[in-house]
């Protein structure tokens, strides 16, 4: 994870110079997709519908039942028409400031996106993208729920040359300084921030819940595509055997409580060793470069990914550090741009630092955003009982859980209220850990004990501000300020400021207000 000077990529991928990418897409010259775009547009519809085709091949094409198999033959001839025809009625051309792209026939789309207003330029590569030669090019915007353009697919030098066009004519427009000469217009060389060698990747899966998450995924959907009584049937078949399994290790009930846990036990590692396998296989070559302005992030072991993005397109950061971090001592560094990711579906630049050192990520704050004095020598605290309202779900649960347990156990569901004096020593060590900072330039925000995150966002990207109290707030003399930027996601922290003293939150909203008023939105 050091800083060098960027070498030219791998894989055959080299960008073109910037004159020979300029005379690759001429101006006014409109341009249509890769030959074989159709395989890929076809592949993709297939891929969203695989499960209910998949179902009506298993379950329809037998006995008598051969109309649902003539069914299936007729959508896959619908969608092999529908890609056949994007093929043949989508082009593309480059004007001097935007790209226009031009679809359909019987309902004609002509869209104009301006270079400036590109926020991302992300290159998709699987496996039989490289192998044909060709990438899948998407073009992001601001607030837009899908791409402003998904070119799938173009030949992989002319993607390569639109990339370099859209960085090199979405550059604002900057003054030199006073005589700095031509070296003011000089271009930085691109440079590698970060790279992810092997061992960096394991740690990322060690820490990560992805294999837990795809198997969950998965038994959702098996569950929903199989009939109800073959998914009760499995269900029932291969729980039985392992319990049945775990019951014949041991005879005694303290050596089947042993042999369950073991059992457990082998389950969490192999969940583990799937999230390694799923992190080899996202974040190999994980390199995080800075081309002048720009921010580009290449990853991917069988799919390569790259997705670019201005700076300036960053809304908020946010460090993260979970227990299994500290034991490594790594974080993650994760920013918001403002694009909208729709589902599951990567989008946007999100990750410059999936895992690192904490001098690392810290580097990488203060270079990349300016933050100097990152972290900050000192942090604001919170309201001195706010340990009490953070104590609140704790508590409750502790009341619902020995409730629970007292039904069933009778006098040692008493044993649940042990859960409260753990609730008090994390409400504590939480509350005593948080807090804010605040300087002319950047609000940050510290939440979190057993998991910890850092939430900032420079003020000029700062869209609404928000006191809130609720009915506890006003009995206990607190109140929270909330914080809106453009592309905060769903599973992204809120920036927000909990349970600080009435005045104390007033003086500080009156006090952003005044900045951001002053300021013009930075976007």
């Amino acid at each position: 994870m050091t800083t060098r000077p960027e070498p030219p990529p791998g894989d055959g991928d080299t960008p073109p110079p910037l004159d020979a990418a300029e005379a690759a897409l001429p101006t006014a010259a409109e341009r249509r997709l890769h030959p074989l775009s159709w395989v890929f547009v076809l592949s993709s519809q297939v891929g969203q519908m695989l499960l209910p085709l998949l179902a009506v091949a298993i379950f329809g094409a037998r006995g008598e039942d051969n109309i649902r198999f003539a069914l299936l033959m007729i959508v896959l001839a619908v969608l092999l028409a529908a890609a056949i025809w994007r093929y043949l009625t989508f082009t593309y051309r480059i004007g001097e400031d935007s790209v226009f792209v031009r679809s359909g026939v019987l309902e004609r789309s002509l869209r104009q996106i301006p270079f400036s207003r590109i926020h991302d330029v992300a290159l998709h590569q699987n496996p039989l993208h490289r192998l044909l030669g060709v990438a899948e090019v998407r073009l992001e915007s601001a607030g837009g729920s899908r791409p402003e353009a998904r070119m799938q697919v173009l030949a992989l030098p002319e993607a390569l040359a639109l990339e370099q066009v859209i960085r090199r004519r979405g550059k604002p427009a900057a003054a030199p300084a006073e005589g700095a000469g031509d070296a003011a217009a000089t271009t930085p060389e691109a440079r590698t921030l970060l790279t992810l060698p092997l061992g960096e990747v394991v740690r990322l899966g060690l820490v990560s819940n992805r294999g837990m998450v795809v198997v969950a995924g998965g038994f959702a959907v098996l569950m929903q595509a199989l009939p109800d009584d073959v998914a009760g049937d499995l269900l029932n078949r291969y729980a039985g055997e392992v319990f049945g399994y775990a019951s014949h290790l041991a005879g005694t009930g303290v050596q089947r409580a042993a042999a369950a846990a073991l059992l457990l036990v082998l389950a969490l590692l192999a969940l583990r060793l799937l999230s390694v396998a799923l992190a080899l296989v996202q974040y190999h070559g994980f390199r995080l470069v800075e081309d002048g302005r720009r921010l580009s992030v290449e990853r991917g072991l069988l799919t390569r990914m790259r997705n670019s993005a201005p700076r300036r397109r960053i809304q908020a950061w946010t460090l993260r550090e979970t227990l299994l971090h500290r034991l490594l001592r790594r974080r993650a560094l994760h920013v918001d741009t403002a694009v909208i990711s729709r589902g599951n579906e990567l989008r946007g630049l999100s990750e410059l630092a999936p895992i690192a050192t904490p001098e690392a990520c810290d580097g990488l704050v203060r270079h990349l955003a300016g933050a100097q004095a990152w972290p900050p020598a000192r942090w604001a605290p919170l309201h001195p009982r706010a340990w009490l309202r953070l104590l609140l779900p704790g508590a409750l649960f502790a009341a619902a859980l020995t409730a629970g347990l007292s039904w069933w156990f009778g006098a040692w569901g008493l044993l649940g209220l042990l859960w409260l004096p753990w609730s008090a020593l994390v409400a504590v060590q939480h509350a005593r850990r948080a807090g804010y900072a605040l300087d002319a330039r950047m609000l940050a925000v510290r939440e979190g004990w057993w998991s910890r995150h850092w939430r900032f966002a420079e003020i000029d990207k700062l869209q609404a501000l928000r006191l809130r109290r609720s009915p506890l707030d006003r009995c206990s003399g607190m109140a929270s300020l909330w914080l809106d930027t453009a592309g905060a996601g769903a599973m992204s922290p809120p920036l927000r400021i909990r349970h600080l003293p009435v005045a104390e939150a007033q003086a500080l909203l009156e006090r952003l207000n005044a900045a951001v008023s002053r300021r013009r939105l930075r976007w």
